[in-house]
């Protein structure tokens, strides 16, 4: 009966961060094998070490190269795929004979891990098991103590091995990264920080979990001192609050940067005012919603900071912490900034006083009620109100009296926000509040997508709304008594005259 080939996760470097599982099976192994470099030494020995049992077989696997050249004629690959060959077939003489053997691998076995070299050399000819450990990326996390990434944000995992562009690319997604196997690459994934202008986001974790552990900010590392086990950790936009919270004093500029909030208009580019895009193109860093922010094309050496649309506190937090340390910063809404989006936000949060030294600038755009307006004519001539039918920060018990007040009063009523995905059964409790104090055959506007490639309009009635026609996108004027559709052969014409006779 053949052995069990174990591979063992270590953890990060502290032997008390092994597993009792890993513990336990280390210390009834028949063999205990661990790879090394040319000088001897195995880190993961040294981690395994209180756990090892007297009269175990050690079997050291020891690189043939690093990064010295090599005359293989298959080069530093070939090298190490005959090395891993040649470790395997040590390995599988202990195993055909009955003897488990456990493969010490820092971190987790499967996780950059030479281990990975061994298991699909030897797992389809003998059991294989592996009992995973805690990796470098997390013990790097604990050790900045920074969130590294939460809700629906993404965590992208590099080697500093990787091609410039490609680690540019990556950081310029505006996620969290963890960028691995630094050392003589260290200059490399430093210049991909400063290309994609989120080296002041960056820490450095060297050794993490050990009496040797380093935590610094990438800025001030020297990249000569830079060893191999090391990572470079980004936090997630939404908590590089908690990063300006753990920096030193001196990481917040002397002279405070600004805080500008935008709207880009309901949907086009050419309704984005020329006010806002100077604003744009001054910008150190962008930050908002991402599907606004991908209507935007970034200037080389700008950051973006994509995140969730339900975190807009976060987002106006982080932008007031980038500005604190100088950034001039924009945060991005869709149509005008100061209904229903980012402005209010930024005001909320900017009034706590320790933001009071930074700059607040906010820059109208183009609404989604003027521009489906401006696509039937004049229906918003008149009085009007503008109500939100989204449920999320206001019970629907005021909702409705907002609506039933504005309709008693005879106004025109916009009505942003209808419905979702999650929000399905609002548009309808609508028509029916509308049924119940209007006339059916008042007037009823559908703008979708008005200003975006797949725009539509319709002229309906209350009597006659679908609400299954209505969705995020659209928007819905609600006529007044003195609303008119004009039919005319050049186009029709919606409008609220301006004198009023109820």
């Amino acid at each position: 009966m053949s052995g069990t080939l174990w591979g063992v996760g270590l953890g990060p470097g502290d032997s008390e961060l092994v597993t009792v599982k890993a513990a336990r099976i280390i210390g009834e192994a028949d063999v205990i094998a661990y790879h090394c470099a040319r000088h001897g030494r195995s880190i993961a020995r040294g981690v395994a070490e209180p756990y090892l049992s007297p009269g175990q077989i050690e079997e050291r696997l020891m690189y043939p190269v690093t990064v010295e050249t090599t005359d293989h004629p298959g080069g530093y690959a070939g090298a190490l795929a005959d090395f891993y060959t040649e470790s395997a077939q040590r390995l599988a003489v202990h195993l055909a004979a009955g003897r488990d053997v456990v493969l010490l691998a820092e971190g987790d076995p499967l996780f950059f891990s030479s281990y990975m070299h061994m298991h699909k050399r030897l797992a389809t000819r003998f059991p294989a098991e592996i009992i995973p450990g805690v990796t470098s990326v997390s013990a790097a996390s604990a050790a900045i103590g920074i969130p590294l990434v939460e809700g629906e944000e993404n965590l992208t995992v590099l080697p500093g091995t990787a091609p410039q562009p490609e680690l540019v690319a990556a950081l310029s997604a505006g996620h969290a990264l963890a960028i691995m196997k630094l050392g003589r690459t260290f200059p490399t994934v430093l210049a991909a920080l400063e290309e994609s202008g989120r080296l002041d986001e960056a820490w450095y974790v060297e050794r993490a979990s050990t009496t040797r552990q380093r935590v610094a900010r990438v800025v001030d590392v020297d990249p000569t001192s830079v060893p191999y086990f090391s990572l470079i950790v980004v936090p997630s936009p939404l908590n590089q609050n908690w990063a300006l919270a753990t920096a030193p004093a001196s990481a917040a500029s002397a002279t405070p940067g600004s805080v500008t909030v935008v709207g880009l208009g309901p949907g086009s580019d050419t309704q984005t005012t020329p006010q806002v895009a100077a604003a744009l193109a001054e910008a150190t860093d962008l930050v908002g919603y991402k599907t606004y922010l991908a209507r935007i094309t970034a200037r080389p050496g700008q950051r973006v900071h994509a995140s969730d649309n339900q975190v807009e506190s976060e987002r106006a937090e982080f932008a007031l912490s980038l500005a604190h340390r100088g950034a001039r910063v924009v945060v991005v809404s869709s149509g005008d900034p100061g209904i229903f989006a980012m402005a209010t936000a930024v005001a909320e949060v900017a009034a706590e006083p320790r933001w009071h030294d930074v700059a607040i600038r906010v820059l109208p755009g183009v609404t989604a009620a003027t521009a489906v307006a401006a696509v039937f004519g004049a229906p918003l001539g008149h009085d009007l109100a503008i109500i939100s039918l989204s449920d999320r920060l206001k019970p629907w018990e005021v909702i409705a009296a907002r609506i039933r007040s504005a309709v008693t009063a005879d106004l025109v009523v916009a009505i942003y926000n209808p419905g979702s995905s999650q929000r399905t059964w609002q548009v309808g409790e609508l028509k029916l509040l509308l049924q119940q104090h209007l006339p059916g055959d008042r007037v009823i506007l559908l703008g979708r997508d008005v200003g975006g490639p797949t725009q539509s309009q319709t002229v309906s009635t209350i009597d006659d709304l679908d609400p299954a026609h209505v969705d995020m996108r659209t928007l819905i004027i609600v006529g007044s008594s003195t609303t008119r559709v004009i039919r005319r052969a050049a186009g029709d014409l919606v409008f609220t005259p301006r004198h009023y006779r109820a």
